[in-house]
């Protein structure tokens, strides 16, 4: 962050990263470690975070688009990467002349990537996905066979490599959930015809974040955490981030634009939603929901300002909200803290997704581009890793 950036700031802990990394390998201790950065490493820096994580000890990376994948090559990592969301006319030879780990969910995305390796000359690298239960991308169960023998004679063709077959949860989240067992179950009748259509992957994947932390039967060969290295529970009925050795790694903070009394009676923001109750001072966050602050946490999203815990006053609008600090002194330039770990009192990421009635993955994807993202690496303070 340079000097300019007063308004705002999402502080990212590298060092809590790694030693979230560290605490999810150790719970899967046989599998090798995906680290899942697709959405801009859920908000917190795409590339900073892959390398972070990989100094850690992850060996892939994990991404949504192609665009993603590309995106991490072009930065200069060379970790082995795998992309899943695909759509006709994606950059496929691009993708392929990367290096990346393309996942195929249908026929027609077979032909596509088999198509881009004959442009490129060169074999490429292909992950099959089945559709466990999920309902959304991968193989329903009926079309599997086919699609894996079609596989096989791509890969006897030498156009493709199977390097991996996976699936991804409906509900880990959900403890005791009766989708679990049987997703499990087709995931692993998937893998029984994978082979028996003569493949031979190299990795069988299934577990996310509540796989890897919940689920040890399901850690396969490669397990993918994404929220839980960002140091977010993914079950929070079960324990939050400490409860399972893990560290939230944001802290969203802004300065104060504008501290000033004002009489009782007063409306504040929008539609007036909110009337102050007699004399009182109002502080002025320069946040809104332009910057990823949800509106449906107005009148409910915490806040610490002045040591202690506000809540939105009024409705949250674009660019900035309100809080009501009652006979509490503030100044202009005074941090108001929106979210971190909680070490000093401030709220949490989880906090806010009571708030707004969603899930801290979303808080924390959602803090957009006008917020600059400071990296912060352990002893070292604050370094420029060439984030946003």
């Amino acid at each position: 962050m340079n000097d300019t950036d007063t308004r705002a700031r999402a502080r990212i802990d590298l060092g809590a990263l790694r030693a979230n990394v560290a605490a999810l390998r150790a719970k899967a201790p046989g599998a090798a470690f995906m680290a899942v950065v697709k959405a801009d490493g859920y908000g917190h820096g795409m590339v900073p975070c892959a390398r972070a994580a990989l100094a850690a000890g992850a060996t892939w990376i994990g991404v949504a688009t192609p665009e993603e994948a590309l995106a991490v090559r072009a930065a200069g990592i060379g970790a082995r990467v795998l992309c899943w969301l695909w759509t006709p006319g994606g950059p496929w030879r691009a993708c392929v002349e990367a290096d990346v780990d393309v996942t195929v969910s249908a026929r027609w995305a077979l032909t596509a990537v088999t198509e881009a390796a004959r442009a490129a000359g060169r074999t490429a690298r292909v992950q099959l996905k089945i559709d466990a239960g999920l309902g959304r991308n991968g193989a329903q169960p009926a079309d599997w066979p086919a699609l894996t023998a079609a596989a096989r004679a791509a890969e006897r063709a030498g156009l493709i490599e199977v390097t991996g077959v996976w699936a991804h949860f409906s509900c880990a989240d959900e403890p005791g959930h009766p989708a679990i067992d049987r997703e499990l179950g087709v995931f692993l009748r998937a893998v029984r015809q994978a082979e028996d259509a003569g493949l031979t992957p190299e990795v069988r994947h299934i577990a996310n974040s509540p796989g890897t932390l919940t689920l040890p039967e399901a850690h396969f060969d490669l397990v993918r955490p994404g929220i839980a290295m960002y140091g977010i529970s993914p079950v929070p009925q079960l324990g939050g981030p400490a409860d399972f050795g893990l560290r939230p790694v944001m802290t969203l903070s802004a300065h104060l634009a504008s501290v000033k009394r004002v009489p009782g009676g007063h409306g504040v923001s929008y539609g007036h939603h909110y009337v102050t109750p007699g004399d009182t001072t109002l502080a002025l966050v320069p946040l809104g929901y332009a910057d990823g602050v949800p509106r449906h946490a107005s009148g409910a999203g915490p806040v610490l300002v002045a040591g202690k815990w506000r809540v939105v006053a009024g409705r949250v609008a674009m660019d900035q909200f309100v809080v009501d600090l009652g006979g509490d002194a503030a100044g202009p330039g005074d941090e108001a803290v929106l979210f971190g770990p909680g070490d000093d009192g401030e709220p949490t990421a989880e906090d806010w997704a009571r708030a707004a009635g969603t899930i801290a993955y979303e808080i924390v994807t959602r803090i957009g581009p006008r917020v600059p993202r400071t990296y912060l690496d352990g002893a070292a303070g604050a370094v420029d890793l060439g984030g946003r």
